[in-house]
């Protein structure tokens, strides 16, 4: 299936990047940045199949050089804090041919930001190992006709009731920034995604693939899906390793509880519509006067074993020995889970069902707020981490006087907003402010506990359905006017077959010798 993948960042210098290590890292090629006089080359990068440059009418012929274009967008920018690019990661379906990989991104390209006035540098990277993907960077700033920079934004004056501007207390003109473009607005990641899965699905569609993309939330596709923990590059690695972490392992309790979920359902959607298949079998069956008894789901088992019986007839003895022996033990299997459940009708399978589905529905419903709560415990921990490694330059940081020696000294020093940011999360959650690390992390094992304990009952659930899966097959096959009682009869497994000719020619050539050796001792 295509992956849904979608990631979208900025290249910011406030956290130490540049835009020309960021288009040297995707495109495989040395470029030297101007701004911290350093060449940029990432020589271990492998697996880059295509790098192209899209510009707007009105952009410098120069600019299609990689090495002339970002140093040109880095320059324009003066600020500590700059956004230098927009970087965006895009899964390209594998289900399209390679070489219409460059064909989809381009497109997509220059209908959403090349129309706009964006510059556009885009790579295809694909190791062959299944996952084709385009890195994606544009520019920031809209440029003039002229192909100059343009201001990212410009100051409005507020206006009072009467059209003047209003003067403030410290003789100031009260004024607002106003952006240029509206490239930064909330809506667009929202359009540009929805677009990438207009396009890719157009070219699945083109191919012949019955694949389809579908980059919505879980929620609002209204899938009972609980996402996934992002693990971050540490945690992989350790992973790899065969280290386990908390975040590994509660990823691995919410797939587990995903696709155990997903099963339940499916089993429960495939299960109803046999049952109303039954009940309209069952009407019938009632019309032509026919015997209650017929529609029960015993009868219907026997009954089965009777058509089997008949299939078979055809098979050697041993074949014809075998198979009853396996379907009679099968059959007094699901006959006796169908006694231990109390199910013998129609309306008893419509009720275990609809209570299965609840049951289901509610040991989900208590894993996902103890799954939320890892969750939680694991960013406090992280964030408590940050901060203490943090702390003694933040201090420094924070007794800086000067606004451009304090811009100066956060540029220089990440750690100054790596703690900002720890400490803007902690202050989300006042009440873990007293809980110890030793507390919290027995919390959490204590959540991981309960959260396997839930997957047992969940575990059990599936495995009715399955053998009422079963059930469905024996039952439909010894149920007039079904897909499977109109099914040709099976032949005999052909290994089973030239096994028990084998068997018949041993036997064969076993008697006359035993008789030949009777013979012999007779004369002596």
């Amino acid at each position: 299936m295509p992956c849904p993948h979608n990631e979208i960042t900025i290249v910011q210098r406030s956290q130490r990047q540049s835009a020309v290590a960021a288009a040297a890292y995707q495109s495989g090629e040395k470029l030297f940045c101007e701004y911290d006089q350093q060449v940029k080359h990432y020589p271990e990068k492998r697996g880059i199949v295509h790098n192209e440059i899209l510009l707007p009418p009105n952009a410098p012929q120069e600019y299609a050089d990689r090495n002339t274009l970002w140093n040109a967008a880095e320059a324009v920018e003066k600020q500590w804090n700059s956004q230098l690019a927009r970087r965006w990661v895009l899964t390209i379906p594998r289900e399209i041919p390679p070489d219409q990989y460059a064909v989809l991104v381009r497109e997509f390209c220059q209908q959403q930001f090349v129309s706009k006035g964006m510059c556009v540098d885009f790579a295809i990277h694909d190791k062959g190992d299944g996952n084709p993907h385009a890195h994606v960077m544009l520019t920031m700033r809209a440029m003039d006709e002229h192909g100059k920079w343009l201001p990212k934004s410009r100051k409005i004056y507020d206006l009072d009731e009467n059209g003047e501007r209003i003067k403030l207390p410290s003789g100031r003109w009260k004024s607002h920034k106003e952006d240029t473009v509206d490239w930064n607005d909330q809506k667009y990641c929202e359009i540009w995604r929805h677009e990438w899965e207009v396009i890719q699905n157009r070219y699945l569609e083109a191919n012949d693939r019955p694949e389809r993309v579908d980059l919505r939330s879980y929620a609002r596709q209204g899938l009972d899906i609980v996402p996934t923990v992002h693990e971050g590059a540490a945690v992989r690695q350790m992973e790899k390793r065969g280290i386990q972490t908390n975040i590994g392992n509660l990823n691995r309790e919410i797939r587990a509880a995903n696709r155990l979920m997903k099963s339940i359902r499916q089993l429960i959607q495939n299960l109803k519509g046999w049952i109303t298949e039954l009940g309209e079998k069952r009407k019938e069956l009632l019309a032509q006067k026919a015997a209650e008894e017929a529609t029960l789901l015993p009868n219907l088992l026997m009954k089965y074993l009777e058509i089997r019986k008949e299939e078979r007839k055809d098979w050697t003895r041993a074949g014809q020995n075998r198979g009853t022996s396996q379907d009679l033990k099968a059959v007094s299997e699901a006959l006796s889970y169908l006694r231990q459940k109390g199910l013998s009708t129609v309306e008893d399978l419509e009720a275990f069902l609809e209570s299965s589905g609840k049951s289901a529905a509610d040991y989900r419903n208590q894993m996902k707020p103890k799954e939320a709560r890892s969750k939680v415990i694991d960013g406090i921990l992280a964030a408590r981490t940050a901060c203490k490694e943090c702390e003694p330059v933040y201090e420094k940081y924070r007794k800086i006087f000067f606004k451009k020696t304090k811009e100066k000294f956060k540029l220089e020093h990440p750690e100054v907003a790596r703690y900002e940011k720890a400490a803007a999360y902690l202050a989300k959650h006042p009440d873990d402010k007293d809980s110890t690390q030793k507390k919290l992390q027995q919390e959490q094992e204590t959540l991981l506990e309960e959260i396997t304990e839930l997957k047992v009952p969940l575990t059990e659930v599936q495995e009715d359905l399955k053998k009422l899966r079963d059930i469905r097959y024996w039952v439909r096959k010894a149920t007039p006017g079904t897909e499977e009682s109109k099914e040709p009869p099976k032949k005999q497994p052909i290994k089973e077959a030239l096994q028990d000719k084998a068997d018949e020619k041993k036997a064969q050539r076993t008697v006359p010798a035993q008789a030949k050796h009777k013979q012999q001792d007779m004369e002596l």
